[in-house]
């Protein structure tokens, strides 16, 4: 269901203003369904109001610093430079909003994982849309990453589902917008961590193990 992955990942990609290790920053769709795809993206993020979180009409409020601001603004500015299509968002502050460290809900299409957006970790609520012609393609642009938290997957056939999830190099993946799960062991592949956080796994970091040699 095209419409539900694209809404939900969009709403998944913003939440907390895009600051969570595990946010779903490269949405990869096929290619022959990428602009309807970017629609349902346009509408669904046009339902992202940023604000003073005190507001009830507020679905997100600001990045965390000055510094972290400054970051995301020339990122974006930079996916613009190399070519990236700006379907929502972009570089300042969201209308209506003088001060603060607000960030326009911003989307990317036409993203390649040779674009400084696809390759950084932006942390904030920045997406980057990403076409792919066959499975194999996807699991490559996934894979050819520093990074290895989280991938998601989204489909129908439970088969197919299962091979690309086990082709991840990441320490979770999520399949049709299923959260997170304590009793799963949590944590990241490359520069994304060692070790991992709940389940039996959390409980051995700490634990110390002690071998005893007999002759």
């Amino acid at each position: 269901d095209l419409k539900t992955a694209v809404a939900g990942g969009v709403q998944s990609m913003m939440m907390n203003s895009g600051q969570s290790c595990n946010a779903p920053s490269r949405m990869l769709v096929p290619a022959k369904l990428h602009d309807q795809a970017v629609a349902i993206a346009k509408e669904a993020v046009a339902n992202v109001n940023v604000g003073d979180p005190k507001m009830k009409d507020s679905t997100i409020g600001p990045v965390v610093s000055k510094v972290q601001f400054d970051k995301i603004q020339a990122l974006i500015n930079k996916g613009i430079a190399e070519g990236a299509t700006l379907v929502a968002g972009g570089p300042g502050l969201p209308e209506g909003i003088t001060a603060g460290y607000f960030v326009k809900p911003t989307i990317f299409a036409n993203v390649n994982n040779d674009m400084t957006i696809a390759r950084e970790e932006i942390f904030g609520p920045v997406l980057c849309m990403m076409p792919y012609k066959d499975d194999a393609e996807a699991i490559a642009i996934a894979n050819d990453t520093v990074y290895g938290l989280s991938g998601y997957v989204s489909g129908g056939d439970p088969k197919r589902i299962a091979e690309v999830a086990n082709q991840l190099r990441c320490g979770n993946v999520h399949v049709n917008g299923a959260g997170l799960d304590f009793h799963a062991p949590f944590g990241g592949y490359k520069q994304s961590g060692n070790g991992r956080e709940w389940g039996e796994f959390g409980f051995e970091e700490f634990l110390e193990v002690k071998a005893v040699m007999n002759t």
